[in-house]
């Protein structure tokens, strides 16, 4: 706000009682100088990876909608905590944004992070992407089979994380529909633990659909149960958790946030931007690509809301795995 008075004053002396103006509505004056500079959007993950393909999807058009280039500024560490904090560093002026992901929403749940969901404001939600159960082809002959199989021994669970949404995901799978506690083992991204289930290094896999494209195509790898409220428009024949009588519903989520503080007009124009970008067929056929559709894309209400309840139920979800 000092550059912006700075700037009044200066003004004041050329335009008289026009600066007088600004300065009564000093929010409406800050939107009409925003973007003056290159928006970073900061992620934790690397290049290539869901998130990181998500924050680049949503850029290709988000630039073209703000009037300025976008970069991605990538600060792992922490399970998210490094992101949170950078972000948090940064002035609250719109130029940083934040790629939210459901790792975050852990990071504050086991308090990994001195940032708190009071601290952050949704702008849009970019993915929704429900968390499936997937098994090499033969193994199980559907969903039922597979509760059936872990409630008399401990199946073996590929993850690509602990201590965030997959490990959540098998271990209170296994907890609601009365089974045995599954043994974990930990890849290092979706790509090879899909190939690692084909291969029958796991019995069962945390996936994305996206993930598994290649092996979803190639008939080697099985959708059984998608933790969802509602089926799959990518698999309208596989059964949700709840179908089945387990009632759990949890997604790998990626939206956009900034700083609490940012103005609200400036808010207000990030959130028709990225929502007008994403919702061009260019994002549009991405969604498509990883077996998603068009209600991924939400705005801040939905989104802010998600968030929320997230971390809430993250919270609530490790203190049951206690």
């Amino acid at each position: 706000m000092k550059v912006f008075t700075k700037i009044c004053i200066g003004a004041s002396v050329v335009l008289g009682g026009f600066a007088g103006n600004l300065l009564s509505h000093p929010q409406e004056a800050w939107a009409q100088h925003y973007p003056e500079r290159t928006i970073e959007v900061v992620t934790h993950s690397g290049a290539g990876g869901g998130t990181d393909v998500t924050t680049r999807m949503m850029m290709l058009r988000g630039r073209r909608e703000l009037h300025t280039d976008m970069v991605v500024v990538n600060r792992p560490g922490k399970g998210g905590a490094a992101a949170l904090a950078y972000m948090m560093s940064q002035a609250a002026d719109g130029h940083t944004l934040l790629t939210f992901t459901s790792g975050h929403a852990t990071a504050i749940a086991l308090g990994l992070s001195d940032v708190g969901v009071g601290d952050l404001r949704a702008i849009a939600r970019g993915t929704d992407d429900p968390q499936i159960l997937m098994a090499r082809c033969g193994a199980f002959d559907d969903g039922a089979a597979l509760i059936a199989a872990q409630q008399t021994d401990s199946l073996t669970y590929g993850v690509t994380q602990l201590r965030g949404v997959d490990e959540v995901t098998a271990k209170l799978f296994a907890q609601r529909s009365n089974s045995t506690m599954p043994q974990l083992l930990v890849y290092s991204g979706g790509a090879t633990l899909a190939q690692a289930v084909v291969d029958g290094a796991v019995q069962v896999a945390v996936l994305n659909y996206g993930e598994a494209g290649a092996q979803l195509e190639g008939g080697s790898l099985c959708p059984l149960i998608v933790l969802a409220e509602d089926r799959m428009s990518q698999l309208p024949n596989i059964p949700t958790g709840q179908e089945l009588g387990v009632d759990l519903a949890l997604s790998t989520v990626r939206g956009f946030a900034v700083h609490r503080d940012t103005p609200d007009d400036v808010v207000a124009q990030l959130e028709e931007a990225l929502l007008t970008a994403m919702r061009h067929p260019l994002y549009q056929g991405y969604l498509t690509s990883v077996g998603l559709d068009e209600t991924s894309v939400a705005g801040a209400d939905i989104w802010g809301e998600q968030i929320t309840a997230m971390v809430a139920e993250m919270q609530q979800s490790f203190e049951e795995l206690k």
